[in-house]
């Protein structure tokens, strides 16, 4: 196995309608900011992340570690945006690798208005063709709350497989309740 630090690993991803690139300009913390406080209701739901609304200053510092991360090959964040429009419309990150086997899990989430047209499915079986064609990773995993129907039907669709469903396995993103957890993977 060749040293992660050393693999050349492109800082954007282009398919049909998105270009998904890491995050690494000074603006994109505001404009991920703004999806976030666009999103929030939606997000709060799923995202422990999203229990309160970050201030700009706490998103870019997310996101400057996010690509600190990107460089020492630790996880792989990228942001999406619409190749035409260059609308903003999320994220989607090759993270928790581990590069003994090598594999890694894939995390998501999407600015509301732009759900329900199929960009997330496109960004991840992008990030997911990358991680097993060019990272010649051998699995790939997606977590997801077991009452999160939009998030398990990009797994579904993409051909993973679910392994199975664990009970009381983790707790909803406001730490209220115990929750069922989907493991979904696909491998090479």
């Amino acid at each position: 196995m060749t040293e992660p630090i050393l693999l050349d690993i492109p800082s954007q991803i282009v398919t049909g309608r998105l270009l998904l690139r890491a995050p690494n300009r000074t603006d994109d913390g505001s404009i991920v900011n703004q999806a976030i406080r666009d999103s929030f209701d939606e997000l709060k739901a799923w995202l422990p992340f999203a229990q309160k609304l970050p201030k700009v200053v706490e998103t870019e510092i997310n996101l400057r570690k996010a690509h600190i991360n990107f460089l020492k090959r630790e996880s792989f964040r990228f942001l999406i945006f619409h190749r035409e429009t260059d609308d903003f419309i999320g994220t989607v990150s090759l993270q928790g690798i581990d590069w003994s086997i090598p594999k890694g899990e894939i995390g998501y989430w999407i600015n509301t208005r732009f759900s329900g047209n199929g960009y997330m499915t496109e960004a991840v079986k992008a990030v997911t063709d990358f991680g097993l064609n060019q990272l010649k990773f051998k699995r790939i995993e997606i977590r997801c709350e077991s009452t999160n129907l939009k998030s398990r039907a990009i797994p579904e669709k993409l051909g993973y497989q679910l392994e199975g469903i664990l009970r009381n396995e983790d707790l909803s993103a406001d730490g209220s309740r115990l929750t069922d957890t989907c493991y979904y993977s696909i491998i090479s």
